[in-house]
């Protein structure tokens, strides 16, 4: 086979990706990012001889994992220049504390030949770990230090980093070139989720340091007469930028995808010009984007390779990258992006073509949530709301994800849906009503938000005086598509989380036995017939 990805909930056949990716990665492409990971193995092999991880290093491991989840780089160009950067990372590192004697390969490896790349790439990717619960437990780990990474290095952007998880990322990555019993292996996974949890505060803390608490907000999903530039990905500090540069232009800002909830901060909503949403969830932006007529700024992950017909109206920024598309430089010297090609171009555009209408409601962190607390536990009380159903997570194409619209729709009256990430798609237009005022979807806001989903549930616990954060009202039926989400769903874990269920599939690098092993100890099950796992759902089981 030409390569071997099985990292996201779309690979083919829920096996693994062999020719091409299902998120439309080259087999070439695929490997490099692979042969990337490795030599990120072999800085932290040498990090952990030198006893020390430097700031700088740390923050390069973490945007290097950023660039190899799913949807983020296409560009082998780029992805080249990091293996460079990374060798010359370990090798400076080896030569400043005189690391010698032996070394796994990964930290001895070294080549200056493009070519000499290629054939290396084909020959460490994850099917080179023969034993399959092994190469299950890396991988869960690696799947979760990816989110780790990209959490991590959206707080450095708002210049919030945490030294302890750069150490843990070298830590994690380092274990995974040992032979390790897989009571040790299960503890590194499940230090993951403790460092998810840790990474995602750590983010929370930034974007409300820089931009204030979410607030309850009604976002106009329709369009003005205006040109339009649409913002998508997760960098609110892009976000920023780019309503700043666009003031007193003519032009109007909307957000795509994950960037809904920056409508929800009270930094944003100064901007006139801060037009609202315009689409849906990342997988239907050939359509979108077609239909948007101004240019895209993508910002992070979720970008769709672009079609011929948009495909110069699409700028990337950041860790994403696509060949022939225009990428806009990272920051010098504290200064802000530039960001006045896309606004030239957007002046020559015509407006965004309709597609929907309306509002929609969001902004319900946990700070927003806890403001609202005391009519919450009295509607609890009360009996008004017998249970709240967490959905958050990623979407994704695959039809079997009706499977969340229609639990949505068919749930009783007395339910309220706590969300973040895209998943919320799938349901947040639906009109669904209110119980006494709090809306029955409450959108915390992106995948990372999820952390206010467990601020919360912590909250109500200590509220109504609980031992065991699953004593609670609550049930956990989540999407997942990508590496972000496999680190939330660490993150429940640690916390203690059971009975979580967790769809369209299982995913394909987990083994038959740690499988076992997740449901044995945490319950873990996969979505199955609407009906039943709501009938399950409100019995708390």
């Amino acid at each position: 086979m030409s390569m071997f990805c099985f990292q996201c909930q779309e690979t083919m056949k829920n096996t693994g990706c062999t020719v091409n990716g299902m998120c439309g990665k080259k087999a070439d492409t695929a490997n490099l990012q692979d042969l990337l990971i490795y030599t990120l193995k072999g800085i932290a092999v040498v990090s952990e001889k030198a006893g020390t991880v430097e700031k700088g290093t740390g923050l390069f491991v973490a945007k290097s994992l950023f660039t190899t989840i799913t949807n983020v780089n296409f560009d082998n160009d780029k992805i080249i220049e990091l293996i460079k950067q990374a060798i010359q990372i370990r090798e400076g590192i080896k030569n400043q504390y005189n690391i010698t004697g032996e070394l796994h390969d990964s930290a001895v490896w070294y080549s200056d030949d493009i070519d000499t790349f290629y054939k290396k790439a084909e020959t460490i990717g994850v099917l080179s770990q023969e034993n399959e619960d092994v190469r299950s437990l890396q991988g869960l780990l690696i799947y979760g230090l990816k989110g780790i990474a990209a959490y991590a290095e959206h707080a450095a952007v708002l210049g919030h980093e945490d030294e302890s998880i750069y150490k843990f990322m070298i830590e994690a990555l380092a274990s995974t070139t040992k032979e390790l019993s897989v009571d040790d292996m299960v503890a590194m996974v499940m230090k993951a989720g403790e460092m998810g949890v840790t990474t995602m505060a750590l983010l929370d803390k930034a974007n409300t340091s820089a931009y204030g608490n979410p607030e309850i907000t009604e976002v106009n999903i329709g369009v003005r007469g205006n040109p339009g530039i649409l913002i998508s990905g997760h960098d609110l500090k892009d976000m920023e930028e780019l309503l700043e540069q666009t003031k007193d232009t003519g032009i109007d800002v909307y957000t795509h995808g994950e960037m809904l909830p920056a409508n929800y901060y009270p930094a944003f909503k100064k901007y006139d010009h801060f037009a609202g949403n315009y689409g849906n969830a990342w997988w239907k932006q050939k359509e979108e984007f077609e239909k948007f007529n101004g240019p895209v700024l993508l910002t992070t992950n979720c970008l769709v390779p672009p079609k011929d017909s948009y495909k110069e109206r699409v700028f990337t920024t950041g860790n994403v990258a696509f060949p022939d598309v225009k990428h806009i430089p990272d920051r010098e010297d504290n200064k802000t992006k530039d960001f006045s090609e896309i606004i030239e171009l957007a002046k020559k555009c015509g407006a965004p073509e309709e597609i929907e209408t309306g509002t929609i409601v969001g902004g319900f962190a946990h700070n927003q949530v806890l403001a609202l607390a005391d009519k919450v536990v009295e509607a609890v009380k009360s009996g008004a709301i017998k249970r709240f159903i967490v959905m958050a997570g990623c979407d994704g194409r695959h039809k079997e994800r009706s499977y969340f619209t229609e639990v949505a729709e068919q749930l009783p009256k007395d339910t309220v849906i706590l969300t973040a990430g895209c998943a919320k798609y799938r349901y947040n237009k639906l009109k669904l009503g209110d119980i006494g005022g709090i809306p029955r979807v409450l959108d915390a806001g992106q995948c990372n938000d999820s952390y206010s989903l467990v601020v919360i549930a912590l909250k109500l616990k200590e509220v109504f005086g609980l031992e065991d954060i699953n004593e609670l009202p609550i049930s956990f039926d989540i999407a997942w598509y990508e590496q972000k989400a496999v680190t939330v769903l660490l993150a429940l874990l640690h916390l203690g989380v059971k009975g979580i269920r967790l769809g369209p599939t299982l995913p394909a690098f987990l083994s038959p036995n740690v499988v076992k092993v997740l449901v044995e100890k945490f319950d873990i099950k996969p979505t199955g017939d609407v009906k039943a796992d709501i009938e399950a759902m409100m019995a708390g089981k």
